[in-house]
């Protein structure tokens, strides 16, 4: 179903990183409606008494499965309780590890209970739909994937591009480093994101040194030259490039002296990440292969 408000405003935008009572009491229903439904039954079953047939699930095993991986999780749930964001991700990566949806062959009619298969594929698709739901209803920047991961939704404007492919730069190093600062970037807990400019800097680096000359100043020289052609553009493209470089030098992101200066906000990291990206991405696409 398509809410009226999305027909006549398209649907939220979805930038906001930490969960909230609303999409963490949906988180809470959606987990309990499991339970009761027994989808969790394949991993943690509820065996019949008369021939051990399974009939639902073991909310006991399950918890205490639950609390061996995820110790910081409160349970049972509580919606007025909501846990870090993180944690609560997390709890959704368990879930989804565990889901099957129930399909009763036979009743039981002594213990008035379902036997039940279950049907793995199908449990993890329609919980997977329910969780994306829970996010875009609330406009939250994450997507639990078919995988099991949960990625970032990153910012408008760099998102296609790190929703491309394996880079192929003609370097496999600089392959890697990009693939790492991607990787990181897009992940929920805001630490990694913090690392992935360390490893887009180290990218920067490395590409530096790809180009034709005598020296690593020659070589950029020779990228730029190749990248833009006209003095006047190739002129403000050697500026942006010293910039980053000092600010590579001047902020903790390559370096950890007490010198550099921190990264207050998660948002200067997306300005920064976005930034020197777009460099990058400039200079691979009309300078590589390398």
């Amino acid at each position: 179903m398509r809410y009226f408000s999305e027909a006549e405003r398209g649907p939220r935008a979805r930038t906001g990183e930490e969960l909230g009572q609303g999409a963490w009491g949906g988180v809470v229903a959606q987990v309990t409606s499991l339970i009761g439904a027994g989808a969790f039954g394949a991993a943690f079953p509820a065996e019949c008494e008369d021939g051990g047939a399974v009939y639902g699930n073991n909310e006991h095993t399950f918890a205490l499965a639950l609390k061996a991986e995820i110790p910081d999780i409160e349970w049972p749930l509580h919606a007025s309780t909501v846990p870090p964001t993180l944690t609560a991700l997390d709890l959704l990566q368990f879930c989804l590890e565990h889901v099957a949806k129930p399909e009763p062959y036979t009743f039981h009619s002594f213990f008035r209970h379902d036997h039940l298969n279950f049907d793995r594929d199908a449990g993890r698709a329609d919980f997977i739909a329910r969780v994306e739901r829970i996010f875009s209803r609330n406009g939250l920047a994450y997507e639990l994937q078919t995988d099991g991961q949960v990625v970032r939704i990153a910012p408008d404007g760099i998102r296609e591009a790190l929703d491309c492919g394996r880079f192929e730069t003609g370097d496999s190093e600089l392959d890697a480093l990009l693939e790492g600062a991607r990787t990181k970037f897009l992940s929920p807990d805001p630490t990694v994101r913090r690392d992935s400019l360390e490893k887009l800097w180290d990218a920067f680096e490395r590409l530096k040194s790809l180009g034709k000359g005598k020296d690593k100043k020659a070589a950029i020289e020779a990228i730029l030259k190749q990248a833009a052609p006209e003095a006047t553009f190739r002129a403000r493209l050697d500026t942006e490039a010293r910039e980053l470089t000092d600010i590579g030098n001047k902020f903790r992101i390559r370096h950890s002296e007490t010198t550099q200066v921190p990264l207050e906000l998660d948002q200067h990291v997306d300005y920064l990440f976005h930034r020197l990206f777009g460099l990058l991405q400039l200079l691979v696409r009309t300078c590589g292969p390398f």
